[in-house]
């Protein structure tokens, strides 16, 4: 099964909220900087500056598409080589 890694740069980020809106299963507003973040289920790491979780294939295609809306480009998703 293939799985995706999403990187939120959270210094990049601009808490406009549309990234949670496209696709609350993956993403959130943290509490910590009021910046966009990973949701806990799928959370790897977390701090200040950036927010890296590993999401399943079925969750890809709504990631990408908040990735794309995402006006200042904060969020990457890449393959996970296994």
């Amino acid at each position: 099964m293939v799985k995706y890694r999403v990187i939120v740069d959270r210094i990049a980020c601009v808490s406009c909220g549309v990234a949670p809106a496209v696709c609350p299963k993956v993403f959130e507003i943290g509490s910590d900087n009021q910046k966009n973040k990973v949701v806990n289920e799928y959370s790897l790491e977390l701090n200040e500056a950036v927010s890296i979780g590993i999401i399943p294939e079925e969750l890809y295609e709504c990631a990408k598409a908040a990735a794309e809306a995402c006006p200042v480009g904060a969020i990457k998703i890449e393959e996970v080589k296994e």
